[in-house]
């Protein structure tokens, strides 16, 4: 029987290996977070920058990982931090990238082997999203684009003190949805060309 990601990484740094277990979780979870971090910042650089970020923040915390979520959970919450960071740094467009490490580097790789299967977005799906808060761009990513059930995005949007319930995102979805519909029609983004 095969081990699940999960249990690879644990019994990795169980082991003491938290380096081969940080690699095994960058290469599995990293096409899905990157996918994600491209759809909620809408700029390749920016997405870079994030990835870089999580992926340095999951090498570094990796070993301190106490598995109450389940692993994939725990990196969506580490990219959701790292792209709202990167929003909050006012510096991000003007810095300089700081110098490459292990983690970054096997974060570059994976950026640059799913940029070409990056899927196209049409201009209507952006044009849609450039009218939604970074919470709704999230919550859309999160359940459309990666799929995730409720009680992952649930444990992923709550911050520290402040838990989201999975019946509340339900609604939240409902209502950007209803919001999506209403821009669609309303801005005739249906009627443009491709």
């Amino acid at each position: 029987m095969k081990q699940t990601i999960d249990a690879q990484v644990r019994e990795l740094v169980a082991a003491g290996d938290a380096s081969v277990a940080a690699t095994l979780a960058l290469n599995s979870l990293g096409p899905s977070v990157l996918r994600y971090l491209r759809s909620v910042l809408r700029d390749e650089e920016d997405a870079a920058d994030a990835f870089s970020r999580f992926a340095e923040q999951l090498w570094r915390g990796l070993p301190g990982f106490r598995g109450e979520a389940a692993l994939r959970t725990w990196a969506f919450r580490i990219a959701l931090n790292a792209a709202q960071s990167l929003r909050n740094d006012p510096w991000h467009l003007r810095g300089r990238r700081f110098a490459t490490g292990e983690a970054s580097r096997i974060a570059e790789e994976l950026r640059t082997k799913t940029a070409i299967r990056v899927e196209r977005r049409r201009d209507e799906l952006e044009r849609l999203r450039q009218h939604l808060s970074p919470d709704e761009q999230s919550l859309l990513a999160l359940r459309i684009d990666q799929g995730l059930a409720w009680e992952e995005i649930a444990v992923i949007l709550s911050s520290d003190g402040d838990q989201v319930q999975p019946a509340t995102l339900t609604k939240r979805f409902e209502r950007l949805k209803a919001k999506l519909t209403a821009l669609v029609r309303d801005q005739g983004l249906g009627d443009q060309p491709e």
